[in-house]
């Protein structure tokens, strides 16, 4: 099946699914739930996670400022979002999604027009933008609108364009500059000119949770993007050291309390975010299916966001 048929046929779990509603005198549809579904919230931990530690480390150094953080924060939950809505269109218009094991995808469920899944991510990436102007204005950081615009470039061409870089094996490597370095850092910089260590030391540890996600979903789909034809690095690398490279990720960035913690007493609370990665952990080693997996991606965001938060509290207090 060539390219061009799978855009117009889209998933065939989905589209026989559909086949049958039709039969039984029922409408197939796409529901609000299918739009937030669309918007994959459980992702959005990634996003808090490093304006919660950046916001702490400018507490430390007495330049934190509650609006500017408040805009930092919309700005990566509207770029988290945009993104996932433009890789629902993207992958759903390549085929890519004809060969996915969960939920159908808005695009390639053939439900739904992919013009209106690409406009919603380009509302976002607009919201996006207009919170980004916002506290530049605020702030006189006006740098940051360069820094801005390669965020939203980097976005799109994800899974974007003609040679989207997340499927030629890169996407760990932005993952871990845009969502760990310039997130952490650009959060502590929108709100104090003073220039730390603990910021870009932070920022590496939180964007290594960052990879930890992506590797475990690209993990759980290498099967799939093999016959999709997606070259991720779990592709690339293969199923162990795809998970050895995980178990290396969510562990790094336990150097960060070990580092700081007799400077911040804080830090021993950063510890227990060791209760989630352990059960991970385990279950990558010995995990046999895909669905196991899953548990692994949710769990892995939680544990993000636990980190992203504690580290904050302890640079803070």
């Amino acid at each position: 099946m060539s390219a061009k048929d799978r855009r117009r046929s889209g998933n065939p779990a989905v589209r026989a699914a559909a086949e049958r509603q039709v039969q039984a005198g029922e409408t197939p549809r796409i529901t609000w739930r299918s739009w937030v579904g669309g918007a994959r919230l459980r992702t959005l931990p990634l996003a808090v996670a490093p304006v919660a530690a950046g916001s702490g480390i400018a507490h430390m150094v007495q330049g934190f400022s509650l609006p500017l953080a408040l805009l930092a924060l919309a700005v990566a939950v509207f770029l988290q979002i945009g993104v996932n809505y433009a890789n629902d269109y993207s992958d759903g218009i390549r085929g890519t999604d004809e060969f996915r094991v969960g939920p159908a995808r808005l695009t390639g469920s053939g439900l739904v027009n992919p013009k209106k899944v690409l406009a919603t991510a380009l509302v976002f990436f607009a919201l996006a933008a207009v919170a980004g102007l916002v506290a530049v204005v605020m702030s006189g950081r006006w740098w940051f609108l360069a820094l801005g615009v390669l965020a939203i470039i980097a976005a799109w061409f994800y899974t974007g364009g003609r040679r989207p870089y997340g499927y030629a094996g890169l996407g760990e490597v932005m993952v871990f500059i845009f969502f760990g370095l310039v997130a952490t850092v650009g959060t502590v910089y929108l709100q104090t000119e003073i220039e730390t260590q603990e910021a870009w030391v932070t920022g590496a540890a939180v964007g290594f949770f960052a990879v930890a996600v992506l590797v475990v979903n690209n993990l759980r789909d290498i099967p799939t993007d093999r016959l999709a034809g997606k070259k991720t690095l779990a592709v690339r690398m293969g199923d162990r050291a795809s998970r050895a490279l995980y178990i290396v990720c969510v562990l790094l960035p336990f150097a960060v309390p070990a580092l700081y913690g007799l400077v911040n007493p804080g830090m021993v609370l950063v510890w227990f975010v060791l209760l989630i990665v352990a059960p991970c952990v385990l279950i990558v080693i010995t995990a046999k299916t895909p669905r196991e997996l899953i548990l692994v991606l949710q769990l892995t965001s939680l544990a993000a966001l636990a980190y992203g938060v504690l580290v904050g509290i302890a640079f803070a207090f």
